[in-house]
């Protein structure tokens, strides 16, 4: 497994609110494990809702003898949200902060997701880009209903409001998916800094040349900053290497 990484502030924040882990050796009884969070809330702390929630995910993870990706996911998800609202009953500057969240290992050819929010997961494959997981958005379910175009939808003024994060309930819903990795396909993680700033289109253009993943990434960040680079932008490309699908 091969594994690109990075996180910008951006051209308009002060502070960077994403954080992100990857990590192409095992982590626990996981044999790769990648992480994108976007947090959300005044001062520091989405900064620090998303940085906690990457920590407790990953050491959890690392330390726990479950072996069902899917269970040990959901259970490491649903220890950051029990810590994030303790955080924050505890201190009044962290009241109502919370996080995005999407998680992913692979193992063998299947790659098993895990998402709260609207950071993203792409599967690039045979040329094509599609999205796999399901912005939990104010827009995304007005597109849903029918009740907005997808085009529209990208300048929304309310396109900012998710519906779900981890720390804004008891109990945090989460989405599952397992989708099988074909031979030459690629993952791609992001924050909503990347995915609001650059059409579909233009990062399928760009994750389809023959760069190396570094430079795909460093080109993403490159083009939302380019087009206005309005918040953090996390990237995360991930290529099984030949003999690993």
């Amino acid at each position: 497994m091969r594994s690109s990484s990075a996180t910008n502030v951006g051209r308009k924040r002060k502070i960077n609110q994403d954080s992100i882990f990857a990590s192409d050796k095992p982590v626990g009884n996981l044999p790769n494990l990648y992480i994108v969070a976007d947090g959300m809330g005044g001062h520091n702390a989405g900064d620090f809702a998303s940085r906690y929630t990457v920590n407790t995910v990953r050491e959890y993870i690392a330390g726990s003898r479950e072996k069902n990706p899917i269970k040990l996911i959901n259970e490491a998800i649903q220890l950051a949200n029990r810590g994030i609202l303790k955080e924050a009953s505890e201190h009044s500057e962290m009241f109502g902060m919370g996080t995005t969240i999407v998680v992913t290992t692979i193992v063998d050819e299947y790659a098993y997701t895990a998402n709260v929010g609207d950071s993203r997961l792409y599967l690039f494959d045979g040329g094509e880009l599609r999205q796999i997981t399901k912005d939990h958005s104010l827009v995304e379910e007005m597109v849903r209903l029918g009740e907005l175009s997808e085009e529209d939808a990208r300048t929304h003024p309310d396109r900012h409001i998710i519906t779900r994060a981890v720390g804004a309930s008891d109990e945090v819903d989460v989405d599952f998916f397992d989708y099988q990795m074909p031979p030459d396909s690629m993952i791609l993680m992001c924050s909503d800094g990347l995915s609001n700033m650059v059409e579909d289109e233009e990062i399928r253009r760009i994750i389809a040349q023959p760069s190396d993943i570094s430079s795909k990434t460093r080109e993403l960040i490159d083009e939302a900053n380019e087009n206005g680079g309005k918040d953090n932008i996390a990237v995360i490309i991930v290529k099984p290497d030949a003999d690993e699908v």
